[in-house]
């Protein structure tokens, strides 16, 4: 391209922290374009999401933040690349994407920060820790308010035992935790593979969990695989951990046996809309540990995911794409 203004244009979206020009060199790509925006809000509205991104041609997407379904990809004719982190996401409708001549490139992971967090949360969780803390911190002579449930002997009910889910298990051994599992289609063989105990039943799981922690893509058919009626078979000292998706749960239904106190707590990660409305009302609940959905951030893997990304949009404007989703 022999001018500047036929460069082709570059939105990092939902970069909350602007991470992404921290962790990598940016050069080679301003070499190419004539400008790099970046964006540290997330839209949600289609019509000021196509009023933003109408410009681009290339956008750098933060795994799931911005959503891009076919109705939002017929309205932006310039977009020629999205460069998302993860080697899934979705939230882009690849195929259609591919229909228009789209490029959908993707990225690797480094490190382990979601089940490193899914164990801090737990914990946090479980013991108690936030509120302990900021007891502590806003000078309470109260200097113990809490009694944390132990671990061992008690049991762990995952929902989805794959990678992650085996991963989550093979930890929970070392505080003897009793770890059952179920999912829609989990069998008896790939349970024991995982070293966990198969429950035929999500029900029963439910009934005997003292911790139930969710390991599920979310689809169609998993929305809401917590309903009310389930939420009401679990005991009254549970709890329940969320790191996957927050549709997982049917979240009016999690809020009331959270307020009404039948169930322990709650450490939840996800949540329905993010980033959660300042009025929305789990952010008043005083037996969760709320996090901003973090559990995939850390300096090892944003790292990966910037530097990664910056290399697939120079190898597209060289016409070479790579690490292209299938």
């Amino acid at each position: 391209m022999s001018t500047e203004s036929a460069l082709p244009r570059v939105a990092v979206l939902d970069d909350y922290q602007s991470l992404s020009t921290r962790l990598a060199d940016w050069s080679a790509v301003r070499d190419k374009v004539s400008s790099i925006d970046v964006f540290t809000d997330t839209l949600h509205d289609e019509d000021a999401l196509v009023e933003r991104l109408a410009p681009y041609q290339i956008i750098s997407a933060m795994r799931e933040r911005t959503k891009f379904p076919a109705s939002l990809l017929d309205k932006l004719p310039n977009l020629k690349l999205i460069a998302t982190t993860g080697m899934r996401n979705l939230g882009i409708d690849t195929e259609h994407a591919r229909s228009k001549g789209i490029v959908v490139s993707g990225t690797g992971a480094g490190g382990n920060s979601t089940l490193e967090h899914i164990w801090a949360l737990l914990l946090a969780t479980v013991r108690s820790i936030v509120i302990e803390d900021r007891n502590v911190k806003n000078s309470n002579p109260q200097w113990q308010s809490t009694l944390p449930l132990g671990l061992s002997g008690r049991t762990l009910g995952l929902i989805g035992v794959g990678k992650l889910g085996t991963q989550v298990a093979k930890i929970a051994k070392l505080f003897n935790l009793r770890v059952i599992g179920w999912s829609p289609h989990l069998t008896p063989e790939r349970a024991e593979a995982a070293g966990v105990e198969y429950i035929p039943t999500k029900s029963q799981l439910l009934q005997e969990s003292d911790i139930v922690s969710l390991h599920i893509v979310l689809s169609a058919s998993t929305r809401h695989i917590l309903s009310r009626g389930d939420l009401a078979l679990l005991k009254p000292t549970s709890f329940i951990i969320n790191t996957s998706r927050g549709p997982l749960i049917d979240e009016a239904a999690l809020i009331d046996v959270l307020r009404e106190g039948k169930i322990a707590g709650a450490g939840l990660d996800v949540y329905d809309i993010e980033p959660l409305p300042l009025d929305h009302p789990i952010r008043t609940l005083k037996n969760v540990t709320l996090s901003p959905h973090s559990a995939y951030l850390s300096d090892t893997n944003f790292k990966v995911f910037y530097e990664q990304t910056v290399e697939n949009i120079v190898a597209f404007l060289e016409g070479k794409p790579i690490r292209v989703y299938a």
